[in-house]
Parts: C-alpha cells; sequence; structure tokens
C-alpha cells in the first residue's frame, strides 16, 4: 500500500503532539502554522498532570524547560471571599511561547516538516482526496487534521454551525511579574461577568488570563477603564495588578470565544485541541485535552495508514466515538460549572461549598479532569 500523506492544518499543542505521536510510529506528516514561533497565544497555560506518562513515553515531557509544579487551588468571589484547596492530581505551568516553539524543534528533529507563516484559506474533499489552498501553494493529503484552534476563517470555509452564532466572550492574556506570588498556587478571581485566572509558568513569569462578558468593555471603554472598575472590585486582583511588573507592552486578546458544541469530524477533517471543542477557562485543563486529544486522534491515524481494512469511514466513526467518551462529559460539567462564577451570589456560593463542603468541590474538579493515560 502506498504512504498516505497526512497534513495537520494548526501548529499549537493537538497539531504538534499529534505530529510527533505518528512520528514515533513511522509515519511522517506535515503542519501548517499561519504564524513564526516562537509567539503567545490566548491560554491559561496551566497543563493537568494527567498528560505527563504520556509526553514523557513521546519523549517530550518539557523538564529542561523548568514548568512550575502546581499543587494547590485558590477560588475568589467577586467581592474578595476566599476558599483554598489541595488538587489531588495538580499540575504544571508552562508558556505557550516556550512550549509551542519547543514541541516544534523536537517534532523537527523527528523528520516532520513544519511550514511556518503559512495560512491554508480552502479546504477541498473530493471522496479519495484531500485539496488545500494556502498562502504558499496548494497542497494534498489522503488525511487531514485541524488543529486551528478556538475560532478560525477555515471554520467558516467549513460552514461549522458554531460559526453563525456570535459569542460574547473576550479573552484577554498577560505576562508579569510578582515576587510574592507562591510558585505552587492557581487561583481563580472572580470579578462581574467574568474571572481571572493567575499561576506561575517556568522561571518567575506568571500568566494573567481572563474571560469578559463584551459588555464589561463596552460600557467601560477600553480594557484598561473595565479592569479597573469592574475586575479591581474584587480586592485580589486590584493587589495583583497593582503590584505587578507588566512584561507585554499591550495584552494578548482575542474575540468571540465559543464553548458552544463542535463535532469532532467535520467535512472529513479529523478536528483536535480546541478546534473539536473547548472547556469553559475556568476549569483550566484546555491544554490537557488538547493533548490527549492529539494521542486518540493519531491512534485511528495511525491504524488508517497502515490497515487496508481501516477505512476512512472506521477511522473517522471511531475518532468521534472515542472523543465523545473521554471528552462529552467533561465539556458538558464545564458548561454547568461556570453558571457558580461571574456573578455575587453565585461566585460567593461557589466559594462557600469549596469552604464547607470540600468533598463536593473535590467531585466538581474532578468532573472536568481526566485520570493520567
Amino acid at each position: 500500500m502506498p504512504d498516505k500523506k497526512v497534513i495537520i492544518v494548526g501548529g499549537g499543542l493537538a497539531g504538534l503532539v499529534t505530529s510527533i505521536h505518528l512520528a514515533k510510529a513511522g509515519i511522517g506528516s506535515e503542519v501548517v502554522e499561519k504564524n513564526q514561533y516562537p509567539f503567545h497565544r490566548v491560554c491559561g497555560e496551566y497543563v493537568s498532570n494527567e498528560v505527563v506518562p504520556y509526553l514523557r513515553h513521546l519523549g517530550c515531557y518539557p523538564e529542561q524547560l523548568k514548568p512550575s509544579s502546581i499543587s494547590r487551588f485558590q477560588l475568589t468571589s467577586v467581592n474578595g471571599a476566599e476558599a483554598n484547596l489541595q488538587l489531588d492530581l495538580g499540575g504544571f505551568g508552562i508558556s505557550r511561547y516556550v512550549f509551542d516553539q519547543f514541541l516544534q524543534q523536537y517534532a523537527t528533529s523527528l523528520g516532520v516538516t513544519v511550514r511556518q507563516h503559512t495560512e491554508v484559506t480552502d479546504i477541498r474533499f473530493d471522496g479519495r482526496q484531500f485539496y488545500l489552498d494556502t498562502t504558499a501553494g496548494p497542497l494534498e493529503a489522503d488525511v487531514i487534521l485541524g488543529a486551528f484552534g478556538k475560532r478560525s476563517r477555515l471554520d467558516k470555509q467549513l460552514n461549522r454551525s458554531f460559526m453563525t452564532r456570535s459569542s460574547p466572550y473576550v479573552g484577554v492574556k498577560y505576562h508579569i511579574r510578582l515576587a510574592s506570588f507562591p510558585h505552587d498556587m492557581i487561583c481563580l478571581h472572580n470579578f462581574q461577568d467574568g474571572y481571572c485566572g493567575i499561576s506561575r509558568v517556568e522561571g518567575e513569569t506568571i500568566n494573567l488570563c481572563y474571560l469578559t462578558h463584551r459588555r464589561n468593555i463596552k460600557a467601560k471603554g477600553s480594557l484598561s477603564a473595565m479592569e479597573k472598575e469592574v475586575m479591581f472590585r474584587n480586592p485580589f486582583i486590584h493587589r495583583l495588578f497593582d503590584q505587578a511588573e507588566h512584561l507585554f507592552e499591550k495584552p494578548e486578546s482575542i474575540n468571540e470565544v465559543s464553548f458552544e458544541t463542535k463535532r469532532p469530524i467535520e467535512a472529513h477533517v479529523l478536528m483536535i485541541g480546541d478546534a473539536a471543542g473547548m472547556i469553559t477557562p475556568l476549569c483550566g485543563n484546555g491544554m490537557a485535552m488538547a493533548i490527549r486529544s492529539a494521542k486518540l486522534a493519531s491512534e485511528h491515524v495511525l491504524r488508517f495508514c497502515t490497515d487496508t481494512n481501516y477505512s476512512r469511514d472506521k477511522m473517522e466513526k471511531g475518532y468521534a466515538q472515542d472523543w465523545r467518551h473521554h471528552f462529552a462529559r467533561r465539556l458538558w460539567s464545564g458548561r454547568q460549572i461556570q453558571n457558580l462564577f461571574g456573578g455575587v451570589w453565585s461566585s460567593n456560593l461557589a466559594v462557600g461549598i469549596a469552604n464547607h463542603m470540600k468533598p463536593v468541590a473535590e467531585f466538581l474538579i474532578r468532573q472536568t479532569h481526566g485520570k493520567p493515560f
């Protein structure tokens, strides 16, 4: 059987880990990334430890980058009530700026072709072969994996249903330095119609990433005004901003952040990472889910490429079934838990549960995390 050509559209965690998995199994692939490494992404930059055995198996756990080790969780309400919990599984913090480049360099060392600064503008399938238009010229492939993130022009080109509905959420990320911030803690601070996550990544850098409703910004006229007049009502957030040394000239941001249900297969493209479905950021587990989706997709693509009896239809149905099994309930749980955040009454209820009903709080956290794999 002739070799099948695999193209991965998007070079984030899901795309790069998929290319590494396939390369380790002897299957070549090509990653097409519209940006140039290294670059920042709007992301919480916390990874659940469930992924560590898999990354070590692939040889790409980023130990040399000295990620932070996170084992404690702090939750605060809109008006500053506080709760603290130990995390059973815990995780590590690492910036996408260094982690994505690390994975790209490792993938390249394994023979993966990574086309940087190249955007895919169109994908077509004729029943047997894919045809791609890119800013660097046309490409063809037998298998396409979509790893192009939360929202892309390709989503519109593929007529994905969630693109027809506007989302009111805006994501914003800063990197800061703050000497007094604990190395082992991740925090979730509520404010009206939003929440802010803070955790240390590598070295002394701290990620501060928040999600807010668009009406907050519209009402105040700018991000900085919204931060001062809305977010600073939570004294924990106010202190963070007052004491922090900001490392970006301006924050990274993304509009139209959608948590609607997406399909893991679209027009015969296998979707992975956020392109397949995004968990609410307060659950802090999107990076781990992206890595696990890479493993699931890689296993089915590998079988399709090596087993003549494993048809495209079987590959697509098998991956979709596995994806739903591992992630559908986690995404649903995240959407329900989100209702406890972003309001005075609801966030105080969440803090009360964490303080006085710790087994319930720990159960809710487990619903958004997987087991080590």
